[in-house]
């Protein structure tokens, strides 16, 4: 069974998805979305403690078929991080997310909403785990088809248009991908990624080859919703149900800047990506942007749902700047980065969903003497918004800190203090919310509270310990991270 494995992780979600369908019944999909979202995370925790273990990679042959013919999945440090950071988030999400459905979506369309979200898992866990290039295309558009689905099932028509333009940008990103990867087989002759990294050490000059890094790089860089590439993303998550929300802001973007990782670092190479074509140059400047004009805009914002989703637009740019660095310590930090963001984002989603159903609106202003009110809930939020900012013992911490320490080294101390004058801006717009919470009375025509589901709750405070105890205990992820990163810097030198 445990040979089994790679290939497990996408089936489990695969044939679970049509089971939903074929019962109709909201309860049912229900059950079976748990069962197969924890499951596929115990099998993800299973392939991190074994490539951690063995410390190298392991490769499954679909078919039988030895690549770099046949179609290989391939498992090392880095995706299987990955994975459990997907199935880990998701299965968080489905379990809380019966009770809150019922608040936005008609009983009689939960399993669509089930099965959608067992296909964007399948699609992200498949780009995740594939070593084939063209299959991150294929999975890529599995996933992007179900997440225009779940952003189009909001309950204002508001959420057609936001699906509609994420298909829009959705689509020219998976396009420029597609192109790139054709570029790349054209090129080479092949599409195992592995062998891919090898036929193209030499070939810097070649101009098919610079075409297929431009094209890849602006394609993940929409799907990451980097600035400025980023004007779908802000509506698909205002206006999409509080749950999908919570779902793709922790794990479609985040896949997407693995995919970017992944072909930077361990298919062109950072002699290629970054001294030969300067990337650098351009991921820089466009990660500092991100950070302070996201968060800006997050401050202005009346809507808890737009301040967070700008807010997740100004983390992406952390996390690409970690990238750009070029380093072993750069690089682990955007990736421990990724991790930190989509446990603290998916809190204070989590969180959102919960206030929404007791207030009945997510306008910042209504939310005034909720502290008081709903304490555990909002409680929730200050641990998550203590992480986004970085503060000591926190997880947001741990990657601030690591990106302050890459800058250094890089001697880039102007980038350094910048990364800490932007968490300063989140400190503004985090304390606007806590302010409004914890420190003004509650409006006199304020309605009755209605009490949210404790399982939403208690959702929201896995998450928010997971905060507190990975940024106690740094090694647990930052040893991955590091790990993942010098393999990526060793195999792309």
């Amino acid at each position: 069974m445990d040979a089994q494995l790679p290939a497990l992780q996408i089936v489990i979600p695969l044939l679970a998805a049509p089971l939903c369908v074929a019962l109709r019944a909201s309860r049912a999909a229900w059950l079976i979305a748990v069962t197969a979202c924890w499951s596929s995370l115990a099998v993800a925790i299973s392939l991190l403690r074994r490539v951690l273990a063995e410390g190298e990679a392991i490769s499954y042959h679909v078919g039988g078929h030895a690549p770099p013919h046949g179609i290989e999945l391939r498992v090392d440090a880095l995706n299987a991080f990955v994975l459990v950071i997907v199935t880990g988030i998701s299965a968080v999400v489905v379990s809380a997310s019966r009770a809150s459905l019922s608040e936005e979506l008609p009983e009689k369309r939960h399993y669509l909403y089930f099965a959608a979200t067992l296909l964007c898992m399948t699609g992200l866990l498949g780009m995740t785990v594939t070593g084939d290039a063209f299959n991150v295309f294929v999975f890529l558009e599995i996933s992007s088809l179900s997440a225009y689905s779940l952003i189009s099932m909001g309950r204002t028509r508001r959420a057609l248009t936001a699906a509609y333009q994420y298909l829009v940008m959705g689509t020219l990103g998976g396009t420029f991908i597609l192109l790139g990867i054709g570029l790349l087989y054209m090129a080479t002759g092949s599409l195992n990624m592995a062998d891919l990294a090898e036929r193209l050490c030499g070939m810097e000059s070649n101009r098919t080859v610079q075409a297929a890094l431009a094209f890849i790089v602006l394609g993940a860089s929409i799907k990451l919703a980097l600035f400025p590439l980023h004007i779908w993303l802000p509506n698909a998550y205002a206006f999409a149900p509080a749950m999908v929300t919570a779902f793709l802001a922790a794990t479609a973007t985040k896949v997407a800047f693995y995919v970017l990782v992944r072909f930077l670092f361990g298919v062109f190479g950072t002699d290629f990506a970054f001294d030969a074509m300067h990337l650098d140059r351009v991921l820089m400047p466009l990660a500092l942007l991100a950070m302070f004009s996201a968060s800006t805009v997050a401050i202005f914002q009346r809507d808890l749902r737009r301040m967070l989703a700008f807010s997740s637009v100004a983390q992406i740019g952390y996390m690409v700047l970690g990238l750009s660095f070029a380093s072993e310590l750069g690089l682990a930090g955007g990736i421990v980065h990724l991790f930190n963001h989509a446990v603290i984002k998916s809190c204070l989603f989590l969180v959102m969903a919960a206030i929404a159903i007791g207030v009945g609106s997510t306008n910042i202003e209504d939310l005034r003497g909720i502290g008081r009110r709903m304490p555990l809930t909002m409680a929730a939020f200050v641990v998550g918004g203590l992480s986004l900012i970085g503060v000591p013992l926190t997880v947001g911490f741990v990657s601030k800190w690591i990106l302050v320490r890459a800058a250094l080294e890089a001697g880039l101390w102007p980038v350094a203090a910048m990364i800490l004058a932007s968490s300063l801006l989140a400190v503004v717009y985090v304390w606007r919310v806590v302010e409004v919470a914890w420190f003004q009375a509650p409006a006199e025509d304020a309605g009755a509270l209605r009490r949210p589901p404790l399982g939403l709750v208690l959702s929201a405070w896995v998450l928010a310990a997971a905060a507190l105890v990975f940024g106690v205990f740094t090694d647990a992820t930052a040893s991955v991270a590091t790990r993942a990163a010098r393999m990526l810097m060793e195999a792309g030198s």
